[in-house]
């Protein structure tokens, strides 16, 4: 039916155009009627016959929107285009879509006046160009209300260009920081930065907007009011065609949540730090570390051992034991003794029990309120600001707290002053444990030290002696010495170790010195015997004591010539050091003292040169737990005979400093060196 069937041979031209891939029709008078149409015309529309309006192969809708051009065409001549025109065949199912063509309309005149319709499908152009459209604006749609609920929600917005520069803003910096529009544009911003904040910040977004990625940020600002706060910042790139066009970013006020945050956290390491000292000192100091820099740049400790048994109007003596200072800055020595008057600043401080904090000009601290140590470094340092805190433990001032700042930070508030205060009262309990065992200590050191007497001063025997008290046991100690001149002439020296670390230890080590005075000063006998009268005694009056003990007498053999007479009782054994080495001496082995033994206690002698050192001591020194004995008396004996040719002070000091000792347990040490001198020995004391 299509082609120019029924309309003569004036049509068949119009045939050269059946096999063209774009839509072709003919129309002639005033309704329009096909006298021709091409393949992919009736592809379309269907093969509709020749002679029928052109209208009646489309809905009322086509004809309505469309037919009027196709009269004004054959009226006036004038060509007509139409782009992207839906059409849709009036035979087409319900379920078939709209399709689009963009056509044109010319007049044709050939026998009759007509209208020649060339058309193109640009359906699938048009479905792409909408899918494109939709997700654009789609897009357009997320990032309106990406932007809505941001500017809804956060304190601070602020969008940067390509390169970082801030180009807009909500205002809420301004108003927070108190800088202009134009002060807070480009990198104004950072101006308001804390100075430590700055280098840091632009690092890190700098890095940041080179990879294209978010950011996720703290730092301080400086608000309106002159503080610092702290905000987190959050910022993303803005994303067209794989390229970033803007930065959009916010920012929090998250001083409060960042307060919680660190009170928690410095309890917490404060409670680890107290937990993992047991010596007072050592726990002071771990949490001065705490505080700085936290909360200060400069920090000190004294312990007030006497505040609660001082005398009214008496002076108040406190002890730094520690220090810590930030970075760069000099730390004052963790040592040293400061006195107050009883009317003085520090000591209203401590009878009111409440923090005082001071502020002042860089450097010019307060006179009256502070250690002089304390205001030294203040002055030195510049600072600005000071807290002292005493520190309550068991209802008593145990110790005074100095926290100072200085430079831009601004003197603590009240809520770092009140969790500072937080910090020392989460660690009571082990602080109270710790000045027990401290108090303890140091009463048991006195009486250590009043149990044991100063060696006699000679002539020409020189005798040195030490003791140091573990620092792991609170207790006195069994550990002692003793030397004193017979007489006859000889000079007794004794060492000895009672079982046990307690006030029972302390009282066998007195019962047992006392009664090895006796008996050697009594009987003049040789020390392996006075050693076995000693165990007959201790069976009836110190039934329960076992103890090692080492008994030597000094005697003056000749002019010049010394010897050495001693007996060892389960004791490590004496060394002797001379300047061409040194030995153990290892005769007059007995047992231990406080076991019942029927034989006799031996004694040996042996030579001692001039200028040589006897040194006897306890096993403190030499031994490690896991280790064999000899290894200890080994590196004794090594170190000794390097040291052999120094005073007998520095021998006995430098013994101490070098060898690796465990501190779990006390040392006694007595050391006697002969002289060259031929003279008669002249006691310049004599101790009974």
């Amino acid at each position: 039916m299509g082609g120019a069937g029924g309309y003569g041979m004036g049509w068949l031209a119009l045939e050269a155009f059946d096999p063209a891939p774009v839509a072709v029709a003919l129309t002639v008078g005033p309704e329009h009627r096909l006298v021709y149409t091409n393949l992919a015309y009736r592809a379309f529309v269907g093969d509709r016959p020749l002679g029928e309006p052109i209208g009646d192969a489309f809905g009322a809708a086509a004809k309505q929107d469309y037919g009027g051009l196709f009269d004004r065409v054959l009226a006036t001549g004038e060509p007509m285009s139409l782009v992207e025109a839906p059409v849709r065949p009036a035979a087409a199912g319900a379920g078939e879509q709209e399709r689009y063509f963009s056509f044109s309309l010319s007049r044709f005149t050939h026998e009759r006046p007509g209208v020649l319709v060339v058309a193109v499908e640009v359906t699938e152009q048009v479905a792409a160009v909408r899918r494109a459209d939709r997700a654009t604006e789609e897009q357009k749609r997320s990032r309106r209300r990406f932007e809505s609920l941001v500017w809804i929600n956060a304190q601070v917005v602020w969008v940067t260009d390509t390169f970082g520069q801030v180009i807009e803003s909500s205002g809420g910096w301004e108003r927070i920081t108190g800088q202009s529009r134009e002060e807070f544009l480009g990198e104004g911003w950072t101006q308001m930065l804390h100075p430590d904040d700055r280098e840091p910040t632009l690092r890190s977004w700098e890095q940041t907007r080179r990879q294209g990625r978010p950011w996720h940020y703290m730092y301080r600002v400086l608000t309106r009011e002159g503080e610092y706060r702290h905000f987190d910042v959050r910022s993303a790139p803005v994303v067209e065609d794989g390229v970033v066009v803007e930065w959009i970013g916010t920012c929090f006020d998250i001083e409060r949540e960042w307060r919680e945050r660190q009170r928690r956290e410095l309890l917490d390491r404060a409670a680890a730090v107290a937990a993992e000292q047991t010596a007072l000192v050592e726990m002071f100091a771990a949490l001065a570390e705490v505080l700085v820099p936290a909360f200060a740049d400069g920090c000190g400790v004294y312990l007030l051992p006497d505040l609660g048994s001082r005398p009214a109007g008496a002076l108040i003596i406190a002890q730094r034991v520690a220090t810590a200072a930030a970075g760069g800055l000099r730390r004052q020595p963790p040592g040293g003794e400061e006195r107050f008057a009883a009317d003085s600043g520090f000591a209203r401080a401590l009878q009111r029990r409440l923090p005082l904090q001071r502020t002042f000009p860089p450097g010019r601290p307060p006179a009256d309120l502070l250690p002089a140590s304390t205001i030294d470094w203040l002055t030195a340092t510049g600072a600005t600001s000071v807290v002292l805190m005493p520190v309550v433990v068991d209802g008593a001032v145990a110790a005074a707290v100095t926290a100072a700042r200085r430079g831009e930070r601004g003197p603590m508030s009240p809520d770092d002053i009140a969790l500072m205060r937080q910090i020392f009262e989460h660690t009571h309990d082990a602080l109270s444990g710790a000045v027990r065992f401290h108090r303890t200590q140091q009463v048991a050191l006195a009486l250590q030290h009043g149990l044991l007497a100063e060696p006699p001063q000679l002539d020409d025997l020189q005798i040195v002696a030490r003791y140091v008290a573990s620092p792991a046991a609170a207790e006195v100690g069994g550990d002692w010495y003793d030397s004193f001149v017979l007489p006859d002439g000889a000079t007794a020296v004794a060492i000895g170790d009672v079982a046990g670390h307690d006030l029972a230890a302390a009282v066998g080590m007195s019962q047992l010195r006392n009664m090895l005075r006796v008996l050697t000063a009594d009987r003049l006998a040789p020390p392996g015997e006075i050693l076995r009268r000693l165990n007959d005694a201790m069976e009836t009056l110190a039934p329960e004591v076992t103890a090692t003990c080492a008994l030597a007498r000094v005697e003056e053999a000749g002019p010049g010539r010394w010897r050495l007479n001693y007996a060892v009782a389960g004791h490590p054994p004496p060394l002797l050091m001379t300047p061409g080495g040194s030995r153990f001496l290892r005769g007059g082995a007995n047992p231990l003292l406080g076991l019942p033994w029927e034989q006799r206690y031996r004694s040996s002698t042996a030579p001692l040169p001039p200028g040589s050192t006897l040194l006897l001591y306890t096993d403190g020194l030499v031994e490690h737990p896991g280790e064999h004995l000899d290894m200890g008396l080994d590196r004794l004996r090594r170190r000794a005979s390097a040291l052999a040719r120094r005073s007998l002070d520095q021998v006995c000091d430098g013994l101490l400093a070098d060898l690796p000792i465990t501190g779990t347990d006390d040392i006694a040490m007595i050391a006697v060196r002969t002289s060259d001198a031929h003279s008669r020995r002249r006691p310049a004391t004599h101790q009974p």
